[in-house]
């Protein structure tokens, strides 16, 4: 079934556990959730083990709050040989128990990568390739595109600063 799962949309709930002193959930708790999400999206599509390489243009937009219910949705975006880009968005909503309000926001968005990985010879292996086939699906690609360009960016900037740091 490899090639078939574009999208895969995973929820949680916001528990004690996952928050800060302010009550919001903690980024890297958002993160982990990110993460996994990705992950079994990613091997959804390529059929092997994948491992994350990058995240790029993530922003928190909006808290999560505890008790609310967390949907993260990862899409395919663009494949290259073995990596896979995926759009992910970060929703929440509350039950609607205080204020009666339960909407859906978006908290977070980001785009993550994903190599496949041959387990048996510990090298990146070929995922099936996925074309775009409407404007929505261009539009995503081109915007996976240049968020990851833009992470490579800030990559050299970073390494450049370190080189001639004492």
């Amino acid at each position: 079934m490899r090639g078939e799962q574009r999208e895969l949309t995973f929820r949680f709930l916001a528990e004690p556990k996952d928050v800060n002193y302010g009550g919001k959930v903690h980024g890297g708790v958002v993160m982990r959730w990110i993460d996994q999400v990705g992950y079994a999206a990613a091997v959804g599509w390529s059929g092997h083990y994948s491992v994350t390489v990058a995240v790029g243009g993530i922003r928190f937009v909006a808290p999560i709050r505890i008790g609310d219910v967390v949907t993260i949705t990862a899409k395919l975006v663009h494949t290259g040989t073995s990596s896979m880009h995926f759009a992910v968005d970060v929703r929440a909503r509350g039950l609607g128990l205080e204020d009666g309000s339960s909407a859906s926001r978006l908290c977070t968005h980001c785009v993550i990568v994903f190599v496949a990985m041959d387990q048996a010879e510990g090298r990146p292996t070929a995922v099936p390739a996925w074309t775009p086939v409407n404007d929505q699906d261009h539009r995503l690609a081109e915007y996976a595109t240049k968020v990851m360009e833009l992470s490579k960016g800030i990559e050299q900037t970073v390494a450049a600063f370190h080189a001639d740091a004492p």
